[in-house]
């Protein structure tokens, strides 16, 4: 494999036994032996194994050879720091046997970097006291667990630490007796540890796995449980959330759906769920929003814990979404892995749409794949619109290259193909060619070509010939519609976010579900695909057609100006998804020189009626985006700001401040968003009524919190009318707040003050500073983001960062995917070329290895919204004196 830089391959594992003991909880050390049960392929005087920030004692090594055994050892290690890797130099030649044991001491840090074995701090609640040998200072107190994927087992112990080199394990930890240990399987055997006050804890055997998955956990933790309601080998699974002591009540709304879930995927691939326990465990500093370790998935608090009278609704979507997709890798990924990070996809595209499909069954109200059209497909489309974007199949030389494929491409456009691909098959047909691609490779590697043979085998189609250039292939088309009389001529082409496609780019033919409505005398969905560069569509009936119904193909459609004006008249004719991906089509042509931004504006006013959340969310992100990119110019941004007012007039005043009890999920996010969206255009009404809360909530917080989901819309208008104070008071959430979110909402909040002083000097050494009473690095962006799409705040946060970037890096530590997120969410709202400058110039000298996908798309994002300002400001600006620019 020249493209990948892996391992020599002399070495094959089949079984890990690992031992952790000496756990130092002032110095953050530990101390390991690990026993590598191996085949050794072929003669060698080295072993090649992957290590970060471990340091090896001693390796002897066993091997069998017909009846009569050797042993060698060495102490000649060669660290390669870059590569991870450490070579293990022996005096004499180590024979090649079919039977070999490796046995390494070695010893390592409990790191704080969120990747390995690390440490989270937490401040436990109040008159809730913790085990007496809890780690803590003055400040914290401390749990540990791990986060192996993709390439950071190596940084726990030395080991083979590639997908395809899937072993067993037994693990094995000296913890002081008053504590939990947790790992993937359950608990073997307890007895006393060597030292006093402590206990070693022996887990059972994992099945055959890769080390990635490999988890364990040591905390003050409690649980909670539930039954699956199935049986598996006679027995129900028992489920636990398990949650640092005083939380544990939080963890019931996700317990109630784990076990449903487990049910269900056991029964759609029909292989019953393969372990003897689903634990679930919440961690208090966490990089993603979980981890889908085989049996103890870990999460971020706010992906996992919910209280019913603290928490915004949002996050009980976010949360039953997020177990489904977790315990859907268990499956695949766990069950059955990709054979090398640049099938990345394979994992994470597929838990994406099993998620949502599962989300659906147990939430059929939630009306969930609305909501995947507005926030999952338009990021998707939005990443994939870029010349810097990559395939869906992306080469993946190491680990570090890694780290920045978990994007929106490997997650959210694999979901869209797949989405696609199901609808096309009908979702019972896919699903058994799902379950053909699982019972073929459990326990084994797969490439994506074996999940197309598995798709094949049911369907009795070809689709490795019409699904490979979605996966192999950069992009995604856009459909240009030409009309005639009775007739149109549809075109594909490749679509660029920056209008600038050439020859060399569009050289992809897609094959591409029309889904096409409004044939001449017929009713329904006519499944016609396009496989060439263009078609014509005869007997179309030339009041109403569409395109791509329900929004399942993975394109955008440019209609005839005249056209798209019509169904904006039409809208009753269109689903709600049909109305959030033509929306979301519109915005994206505007801004890519396709079409106008006048003409969006025409379009989106036609929603002035609607009262779907997820179609008003989505004109308003249009709309917002429009804002965002011209709102530097007072007289658009007024204008616009009364635009939008007069897009939500109708269902805001309707929407009321109460929540009824019982009221549908969605009607609940549409008040927070009608509410916040009048707040900061300057409706005076939500404006004083909103001061009016903020103001007894200052002066009485026990008594006056308000709504949970009320809290962003009154905060914005309460920043806007008192920068200093809000912020203060957020910040003051932000340290003591009981809710699960409280933290998570009042930095999202406060990055949109308008006040630079307060932001230099408040917000961004609250931002970047390194002590206690600062955000945690696994935190930044929350704030980092809100200041990027503040139009003050922007330019003094790259200014920040360029002036201290050597601060930024160390904040981050040894988390590149840290840094790689801070880099995409703080930098890619600019809409100038001097911007663009700036940051080409500025890391023009700098190491970017951690992050130079990232930038690359950054940087291509700057230059369409660059491109869309110059172009359309003119043209805006004769819109906003046209309707009164003052």
């Amino acid at each position: 494999m020249a493209d990948r830089d892996i391992l020599p391959g002399t070495v094959k594992p089949v079984h890990y036994d690992l031992l952790l003991t000496d756990l130092e909880f002032k110095d953050w050390t530990y101390k390991g032996t690990v026993k590598i049960d191996a085949k050794l392929t072929q003669a060698s005087s080295e072993i090649v194994i992957n290590t970060w920030d471990v340091k090896l004692h001693n390796v002897k090594v066993s091997v069998e050879q017909t009846k009569a055994g050797q042993t060698f050892e060495s102490t000649d290690f060669a660290y390669d720091t870059k590569k991870q890797r450490t070579t293990i130099r022996f005096k004499e030649q180590l024979p090649a046997s079919a039977k070999a044991q490796i046995v390494i001491d070695f010893e390592a840090i409990i790191n704080h970097d969120m990747s390995g074995f690390y440490r989270s701090q937490y401040k436990p609640p109040k008159d809730t006291p913790a085990a007496a040998s809890v780690p803590r200072d003055e400040d914290f107190h401390y749990m540990m667990s791990t986060q192996f994927e993709a390439c950071d087992a190596r940084r726990a112990f030395p080991c083979f630490d590639e997908p395809n080199l899937k072993a067993t394990f037994d693990v094995a930890l000296e913890i002081p007796d008053d504590q939990v240990a947790l790992s993937n399987m359950p608990v073997k055997e307890e007895k006393p540890g060597n030292k006093s006050g402590t206990k070693l804890v022996t887990f059972e055997r994992t099945p055959v796995m890769s080390t990635y998955l490999l988890a364990w956990a040591i905390g003050d933790f409690e649980y909670i449980e539930a039954l699956t309601d199935r049986r598996y080998n006679g027995k129900q699974i028992p489920v636990r959330v398990y949650t640092t002591r005083g939380l544990i009540e939080q963890g019931r709304w996700a317990l109630q759906h784990a076990p449903k879930y487990i049910d269900f995927f056991s029964e759609k691939f029909e292989i019953d769920y393969p372990l003897p326990k689903s634990d679930i465990l919440a961690v208090h500093e966490f990089t993603h929003g979980a981890m889908e370790n085989w049996g103890l998935v870990t999460y971020r608090t706010t992906a996992i814990l919910f209280d019913e009278k603290q928490s915004d609704a949002v996050f009980r979507n976010r949360i039953a979404y997020v177990v489904a997709h977790e315990l859907a890798h268990q499956w695949f990924g766990n069950l059955v892995t990709m054979d090398w990070w640049d099938e990345l996809w394979l994992n994470e595209g597929f838990a994406t749409w099993a998620g949502w499909v599962a989300t659906e069954h147990l939430h059929p109200d939630w009306d969930v794949w609305a909501q995947w059209v507005n926030e999952g497909m338009e990021t998707a489309l939005g990443l994939d619109a870029v010349r810097a974007s990559h395939p869906i199949h992306v080469p993946v030389r190491d680990a570090l290259d890694v780290n920045q494929v978990f994007d929106a491409i490997s997650y959210l456009k694999g979901c869209s193909v797949i989405r696609m691909l199901a609808n096309h098959l009908g979702t019972e047909t896919f699903l058994k060619g799902v379950a053909i691609y699982l019972k073929k490779n459990k326990y084994g590697n797969a490439t994506t070509q074996d999940l197309w043979a598995g798709l094949s085998e049911a369907s009795g189609q070809d689709i490795n010939t019409i699904m490979g250039p979605w996966v192999e292939k950069i992009g995604h088309p856009v459909l240009t519609v030409a009309e005639e009389p009775g007739q149109i001529t549809v075109k594909q082409s490749r679509f660029l976010s920056t209008g600038d496609v050439e020859a060399k780019d569009d050289t992809t033919t897609w094959w591409v579900p029309l889904s096409f409505e409004g044939k001449a005398g017929t009713q329904g969905i006519d499944t016609v695909a396009l496989t060439t560069k263009e078609e014509t569509i005869r007997d179309v009936n030339d009041d109403f057609y569409k395109l791509n119904s329900n929004a399942t193909g993975f394109y955008r459609v440019s209609y005839p100006p005249a056209r798209l004006v019509k169904l904006g008249t039409q809208l009753d004719r269109l689903s709600v998804a049909d109305k959030i991906a033509t929306a979301g089509s519109a915005a994206e042509l505007a801004f890519s020189g396709y079409g106008t931004t006048p003409a969006l504006l025409s379009f989106v006013q036609g929603f002035s009626g609607e009262s779907h959340y997820r179609v008003l969310s989505q004109a308003l992100d249009a709309v917002g985006t429009v804002k965002g990119i011209f709102g530097e110019d007072d007289d658009i941004r007024r204008v616009l700001e009364r635009f939008i007012l007069e897009l939500i007039e109708r269902p805001l005043s309707t929407i009321g401040w109460d929540f009824p009890a019982g009221e549908d999920f969605n009607k609940g996010l549409l008040r927070k968003r009608l509410l916040l969206a009048a707040g900061v255009n300057g409706h005076t009404g939500v404006q004083e009524e909103a001061l009016r809360r903020f103001r007894a909530l200052r002066q009485d917080p026990a008594n006056n919190r308000p709504h949970p989901d009320l809290r962003r819309p009154i905060y914005r208008v309460a920043l806007k009318a008192d920068p200093a104070d809000t912020v203060a008071f957020l910040q003051d959430e932000w340290r003591t707040s009981n809710a699960p979110d409280g933290r998570e909402v009042s930095l999202a909040t406060m990055g949109h003050v308008f006040d630079a002083g307060v932001v230099t000097r408040t917000l961004l050494p609250f931002l970047f500073g390194r002590g206690s009473d600062c955000v945690p690095a696994g935190d930044m962006h929350y704030l980092a983001s809100g200041l990027a799409h503040n139009r003050v705040a922007r330019p003094l946060l790259w200014q920040y960062m360029r002036e201290n970037w050597g601060e930024v890096v160390a904040k981050v530590g040894g988390n590149p995917v840290v840094l790689d997120r801070l880099v995409k969410v703080s930098l890619q709202q600019f809409s100038d070329r001097g911007a663009l400058a700036s940051i080409e110039g500025f890391f023009a000298g700098k190491d970017t290895g951690a992050f130079n996908r990232t930038l690359e798309t950054v940087k291509d994002r700057i230059r369409g919204r660059a491109a869309y300002r110059e172009r359309d400001a003119a043209v805006l600006r004769e819109w906003a004196a046209a309707r009164g620019a003052a």
